[in-house]
């Protein structure tokens, strides 16, 4: 520990302190040296947690992988938490020189060398397989680490050279199913160890493939053809709503450079180009991806609302159409509106309800192209549960006028919300008054009657309020106040003129 401490100083003593350790390692058991190396990679004393400080416990447990006599896969499986964690303590930092990441990267990747070199010599009793796996995990978890930085490509084509070795390909990784293999084989349950870093795995595993998007020496180095895995992706449902499940990893992620997020974007707009609508398969499960489909398109949203690239603003809401439009219809609106109960920007709440408007309006076209109905509801079982033309419709709109905590919704901050919500509101009303029809429930008095005096009426009050307090005021931000409201105000009157006329021909 005295060479550990005592390095760092300059480069002369880093290579003092490996010579020691190097020492070290050739006198004492492997065993020992492994605890004794991650004991200090572990150390709670922050004021060591330094690249210079643990490249040189780094590279002694290379070292050690290749002395160890006996149960390998144990003792190594020990050391690659111990390994990530630190690595991920000093990649998150963001006042590290980068020739010290550099060594700390180069170091880490020997590492995996090491690995492989261990598993190469080992045939018997599927250890072999499973250094592999455990070999796989590591390169994903490093790999998510040295994506702080596009900078460094050379240490990232490194890493990819293993992955054919781990038995793993693009298509797996993109869509999840290597992962699992890899995890199912090394990681046991209740090991907190490695499951506190399962997110690195998946967000390596997307990452693998975005990096070769980004740079074709990546693909050659992995040893893949990109090209044949979109191909896949587009042609396969099931495996591209996985493909987007993963992806989400990149999209949520805090850490990455927004390079990586553009990439990731364009390579989700790929995979979905085409007319994938012929390519739908209603009778595929859905369900076991959704909860990865929300969290990809939540993910997508708010990438539409803090990015400051306007070209990555259109290309991800081009995205999320495209994702939604590849959800089966049965799904679609459950989708929509968890999205839309689950965003706290108003601005993407109008975004998600101006799509429902449209999705409203394609099947009612949809509607009048096949005659009056029978030949879609003869050919849809599922008739009543696959239209956004429900019940289910009316409950959204509430859920913005009227908002769970009681009371109008807050303005001028939800403006845009409740402007969409009033022109979704009244669209239905005046389709289904058009078209003679009721199957939101829209035209029932009793509807008409909660809409009046539960929704529109208190919201009325609320905003000719507002605008009043804030006509006489002469400042900015009374100005841009009645201005936001005035468009809210005008949709608002003609709303409840609607249900007005309405209410006086209801029986």
């Amino acid at each position: 520990m005295l060479a550990y401490c005592g390095s760092g100083v300059s480069p002369q003593c880093l290579e003092i302190a490996d010579s020691i350790i190097d020492r070290f390692i050739k006198i004492c058991s492997p065993r020992d040296m492994l605890s004794i190396l991650c004991e200090g990679l572990d150390s709670p004393n922050k004021t060591v947690k330094a690249a210079a400080y643990i490249c040189p416990l780094i590279s002694g447990l290379s070292e050690v992988f290749l002395s160890i006599r006996r149960r390998h896969f144990e003792q190594i499986k020990a050391a690659v938490p111990v390994i990530v964690k630190v690595v991920n303590a000093i990649s998150s930092e963001s006042d590290y020189e980068d020739i010290e990441l550099e060594t700390l990267f180069d170091r880490v990747v020997k590492n995996a060398h090491s690995i492989q070199e261990v598993s190469m010599k080992l045939q018997e009793d599927g250890v072999n397989d499973k250094l592999r796996a455990l070999l796989g995990l590591y390169i994903l978890q490093i790999l998510a680490l040295v994506s702080v930085s596009p900078a460094h490509l050379p240490f990232v084509s490194r890493l990819v050279f293993f992955l054919p070795y781990c038995g793993v390909s693009y298509l797996g990784l993109i869509t999840g199913s290597d992962v699992e293999t890899m995890s199912c084989i090394v990681i046991g349950e209740g090991e907190d160890d490695f499951m506190s870093f399962s997110s690195h795995i998946y967000l390596g595993a997307s990452l693998s493939v975005i990096w070769a998007q980004m740079y074709n020496e990546v693909a050659q180095a992995a040893k893949e053809d990109l090209g044949v895995v979109k191909t896949e992706l587009q042609n396969n449902q099931i495996k591209r709503w996985q493909a987007i499940g993963m992806l989400k990893h990149i999209f949520s992620s805090v850490d990455l450079p927004w390079e990586f997020k553009r990439h990731a974007v364009d390579f989700l707009l790929y995979i979905t180009s085409g007319d994938i609508s012929n390519k739908l398969e209603e009778h595929n499960d859905c369900s076991p991806c959704m909860t990865s489909l929300f969290s990809a398109l939540k993910a997508v949203t708010l990438i539409i609302i803090y990015t400051s690239d306007t070209v990555l603003r259109k290309n991800a809401f081009e995205a999320l159409k495209r994702v939604l439009a590849d959800i089966p219809n049965s799904l679609r609106f459950d989708i929509l509106k968890a999205l839309i109960t689950n965003s706290d920007s108003s601005s993407m709440v109008a975004i998600l309800l101006d799509l429902v408007r449209g999705e409203m309006h394609r099947e009612i076209a949809l509607r009048r192209s096949t005659g009056k109905n029978e030949v879609l509801e003869a050919d849809n079982e599922a008739y009543q549960n696959t239209l956004f033309w429900s019940t289910s419709i009316l409950e959204l709109v509430e859920s913005v006028l009227r908002p769970v905590k009681g009371g109008p919704p807050i303005l001028p901050e939800n403006g845009d919300a409740v402007l969409s919500a009033l022109n979704l509101y009244r669209f239905v009303l005046m389709t289904e008054s058009a078209g003679k029809t009721n199957d939101t429930g829209v035209l029932s008095k009793n509807n008409l009657q909660k809409a009046y005096k539960e929704w529109l009426i208190p919201l009325r009050v609320l905003v000719t309020g507002i605008v009043a307090e804030n006509k006489s005021d002469n400042d900015q931000l009374a100005v841009d106040t009645v201005c936001a409201l005035n468009p809210v105000e005008l949709v608002l009157y003609r709303c409840i003129e609607l249900v007005e006329e309405k209410l006086k021909h209801s029986t």
